[in-house]
């Protein structure tokens, strides 16, 4: 299964409120567009900013816009684990197809920690569990070896966002849970990382840019499922021009929803606070970069 699923960013009102109304606007552009999945609460989606009732009312928001017709997760990561499971049982009665889960952060956790912390979590959480490894954000990284002790053991853990520059660590990855857990899915997090991710024998990419350019990465994942590398070839050259996007400002997830909104989506680059607001010059920067490969 080659998938390339969007990690959606988070509308918001000018007030800072969830616009339930544009998280239809967006995940419907979004899978009439082609993506494969969609991805609430991550890091593009501002997790780390919501209350758990915020969170819960965006959830409520995102199942009735899927509406079944993609797969739905939501990421329900916290450093308080009560939370997390509340969180994760609340997204799964509601509908949704399988959690995210990242792993504290803060202070860094030893392989046995992490393990010990995943694999409680899985005997309480009744449903389908993605791991969320990011070591930019957490301080340290799951190990391929505790991700394959972890499939190993828990059949509802299905699979692995790796978000990491290169291919390194989710090489390891693969290598070590595809020989004991053939359909345990593993994708990348970074947009770049898509065509290696995949001829390595992992399942593509849960990132950004589809937010932006879901046309142009479905057409990237649809020539990888039918084996036209001259079509990966193209669109993996399309998405290396378009990251930089990444680059305009950082953090980078203003530029991810403002972006959104120069394609006509009615998303406003409102963002929660300490994240910077874009400036007019850094739209033009963004109006540059997408208008050398899309119509807007």
């Amino acid at each position: 299964m080659i998938r390339y699923i969007t990690p959606a960013v988070t509308p918001l009102t000018e007030d800072g409120q969830i616009d339930v109304q544009a998280v239809h606007d967006l995940y419907h552009f979004l899978i009439n567009k082609g993506v494969d999945g969609i991805l609430v609460l991550g890091s593009i989606g501002e997790f780390f900013a919501f209350t758990m009732e915020e969170k819960k009312t965006l959830i409520q928001a995102a199942v009735a816009a899927v509406d079944h017709r993609v797969p739905l997760i939501v990421g329900t990561g916290s450093t308080v684990r009560a939370d997390v499971v509340d969180l994760s049982r609340f997204a799964l009665e509601a509908g949704a197809d399988a959690v995210m889960i990242v792993p504290p952060y803060y202070f860094a956790l030893t392989d046995r920690d992490v393990f010990e912390w995943f694999d409680g979590l899985a005997q309480e959480i009744p449903g389908r569990v993605y791991l969320y490894n990011f070591p930019d954000r957490t301080g340290y990284s799951i190990a391929p070896s505790v991700v394959a002790a972890l499939a190993e053991k828990h059949s509802n853990i299905i699979g692995i966002k790796d978000t990491i520059g290169g291919m390194d660590h989710t090489r390891e990855v693969i290598k070590a849970v595809k020989k004991i857990r053939p359909d345990f899915e593993v994708y990348s997090g970074f947009d770049d990382n898509f065509s290696h991710n995949v001829l390595s024998g992992g399942n593509g990419c849960v990132a950004g840019l589809s937010n932006i350019v879901p046309e142009i990465t479905h057409a990237l994942a649809e020539a990888a499922r039918n084996g036209d590398f001259a079509g990966m070839q193209k669109g993996q050259l399309q998405i290396d021009r378009l990251m930089d996007v990444y680059t305009v400002g950082a953090p980078f997830v203003p530029f991810v929803k403002a972006a959104v909104g120069l394609r006509g989506v009615p998303v406003s680059s409102k963002v929660t606070q300490p994240l910077p607001t874009p400036t007019e010059e850094q739209l033009e920067a963004l109006r540059r970069i997408l208008a050398k490969e899309i119509t807007l």
